[in-house]
């Protein structure tokens, strides 16, 4: 199974938001859309970076209830790791738990943002892969 396997059953949406934005707008979109993180974007095609709750929650430690007021570009990580359409699952595990990420915005050909990928997604795509190959084992062996 690969990312494009997985985008053409979730789909493509992807919640995005302004560098300007304050935090308390993140909090809220991420609430609004029960989701982890919010990739930053200023036209909806090109990434410039990423915010997830991680980051609010550092940013809260570091400066308080405060840092509400405070803007997505100054907390956003901009050093955003890709996924392309055509990667497998096995890929994906590796990169989230080597970057120790949950979050991987998928990019076409042109780089621009195609979707987004999150652990569950993977996980998920791997269960069905697991059960996939169980019962073509089961099929096998009782000979249907």
């Amino acid at each position: 199974m690969n990312v494009q396997s997985i985008i053409g059953s979730k789909g493509t949406d992807v919640a995005t938001i302004e560098q300007v934005a304050t935090l308390a707008e993140a909090i809220r979109r991420l609430g609004e859309h029960g989701i982890g993180a919010l990739v930053v974007s200023g036209d909806g095609s090109a990434i410039e970076g990423i915010v997830s709750e991680r980051d609010i929650v550092r940013s809260a430690a570091r400066s308080g209830a405060g840092c509400f007021e405070a803007t997505v570009g100054s907390v956003m990580s901009t050093d955003v790791i890709t996924c392309a359409l055509g990667d497998g699952v096995d890929r994906l595990m590796s990169l989230m738990t080597e970057r120790r990420i949950r979050h991987l915005p998928v990019v076409d050909d042109r780089g621009r943002l195609a979707g987004i990928i999150s652990i569950g997604d993977v996980v998920k795509a791997r269960l069905t892969e697991l059960e996939q190959e169980n019962q073509a084992l089961s099929q096998y062996i009782s000979g249907h």
